[in-house]
């Protein structure tokens, strides 16, 4: 369950990119808090602002104007970070290197942290990940990126995080490039990583629906803002602006439950 320690927290954030006739301000002043041990989703179409969001609560980028903290300071040194924040990206192939085998690349993994576990104890926890992702370690022996699946990959994705236990990921778009079946299952992974390591997730998407069946709370983000927060309820059963109608409107009757519920559209 969350509790009242705040991870992330922006305030006024903004981020500008380029100068004079070409600055784009992709972050317009955002006010936010995200507590421990929540899911929050950020939901919105191409090019809203989410993913500049997403790379600030990597350490990837900093602020141009207001702050941004985590745990109430701010990110000065990425491999520090890291020790505690992990993502999962919309890529799973951009994110291994196809001249390494998985298994190679997943006991790396351990090279961020600065105490490294012994070589015995990675091989462990790198196989109890994969078993928890309902894949056996002697499937991959000498396996490379390329001959797997994206469905496959994505898993890889989030074993490698089951193997890290972070206490916060960052999961962008991790389900976009795969069938409705594989995006089940990457969701009920996601559902088991926050049970059994009380861990802090922002989901990335553009698909209210998702966000609906992952969340504690939404953030309907729009042109660099956020505007618009609540429960999945207050979000879905009460939209307050025009943007979150049209992303409820894009979603057929029959994936809304809370129609089935409440015995009424919205």
């Amino acid at each position: 369950m969350p509790n009242n320690e705040i991870i992330f927290e922006g305030k006024n954030l903004v981020k500008e990119f380029g100068h004079g006739k070409t600055l784009c301000t992709a972050l317009k002043g955002m006010n936010f808090q995200i507590k421990e041990g929540e899911i929050v989703t950020l939901v919105g179409g191409s090019a809203c602002g989410k993913s500049v969001l997403a790379k600030h609560m990597l350490g990837f980028l900093q602020p141009t104007k207001g702050e941004f903290l985590y745990r109430g300071k701010k990110i000065t040194n990425q491999r520090d970070h890291w020790q505690d924040v992990q993502p999962i990206f919309q890529d799973p192939f951009s994110a291994f290197n196809q001249f390494y085998t998985i298994r190679e690349q997943l006991e790396d993994s351990f090279n961020v942290f600065y105490k490294k576990p012994s070589k015995a104890e990675v091989k462990k926890r790198v196989d109890d990940a994969l078993l928890a992702v309902n894949v056996q370690p002697s499937e991959l022996e000498g396996k490379f990126p390329f001959e797997l699946s994206g469905g496959q990959m994505q898993r890889m994705l989030l074993a490698r995080i089951f193997a890290l236990k972070p206490k916060v990921l960052i999961a962008d778009e991790a389900t976009s490039m795969v069938d409705a079946c594989v995006r089940a299952n990457i969701l009920d992974y996601l559902m088991k990583l926050k049970e059994e390591l009380n861990m802090t997730i922002i989901f990335i998407t553009h698909d209210i629906g998702l966000a609906y069946y992952v969340s504690d709370r939404i953030f309907i983000v729009d042109d660099g803002q956020i505007v618009e927060q609540g429960t999945p309820d207050e979000v879905a059963l009460t939209p307050k602006t025009a943007v979150t109608r049209h992303l409820l409107d894009d979603i057929p009757d029959i994936h809304k439950p809370w129609i089935v519920r409440n015995g009424h559209a919205q």
